[in-house]
């Protein structure tokens, strides 16, 4: 059961649409330095995909290997923040290694969900992760809470990517539990 949840997680991020919507392709950072980018990043808000949805307390974690590759934890727990920790597991392949903000993101051989980093804070403390789509987003920071002027803010960045910010959802973070790292 666990296979086939990632193997339709994996088609999903990876591309089929049934949609047929064409999008200008989303630019990216000038540059992304990828040790200062590695560690952890609560997601403040996203439009999730269905795995997603309902996930509280969610933190992606990132280390660069050897290779320059970029093995990804998500850890979540479901509806409650009681409920189990759910872990998945991915690893990312920067894509256009000028700038390190084109990744492709496995779930699968041989799929790669496209991860593109199209904003983020000239002090690495938060980030919005897109996808040419439109479909998918990601607001992440360092901190489980960002200031509710400074979500204002970058909501419309988000709307100014061309997306529909009536889909972005909060995500509830309520801590001090301690992220597990992998």
């Amino acid at each position: 059961m666990r296979t086939l949840s990632v193997l339709l997680l994996a088609l999903v991020l990876g591309g089929c649409s049934m949609t047929g919507a064409r999008h200008d392709p989303l630019p990216t950072v000038a540059t992304v330095d990828l040790p200062r980018f590695m560690g952890d990043w609560y997601v403040i808000a996203n439009i999730p995909p269905w795995i997603e949805k309902d996930a509280v307390n969610s933190v992606e974690h990132y280390e660069l290997d050897q290779d320059g590759n970029i093995p990804t934890t998500f850890t979540y727990r479901k509806k409650t923040f009681d409920g189990p920790r759910k872990t998945l597991k991915s690893k990312a392949f920067v894509i256009n290694r000028q700038t390190n903000a084109e990744w492709g993101v496995q779930f699968i051989w041989p799929i790669k969900a496209e991860y593109l980093i199209a904003w983020l804070a000239d002090d690495y403390s938060v980030v919005i992760v897109a996808r040419s789509k439109r479909d998918y987003l990601w607001l992440m920071a360092r901190q489980p809470q960002i200031p509710e002027a400074q979500l204002r803010e970058l909501k419309q960045r988000i709307a100014a990517m061309g997306y529909d910010v009536s889909k972005l959802q909060l995500v509830p973070q309520r801590w001090p539990e301690t992220p597990e790292k992998p």
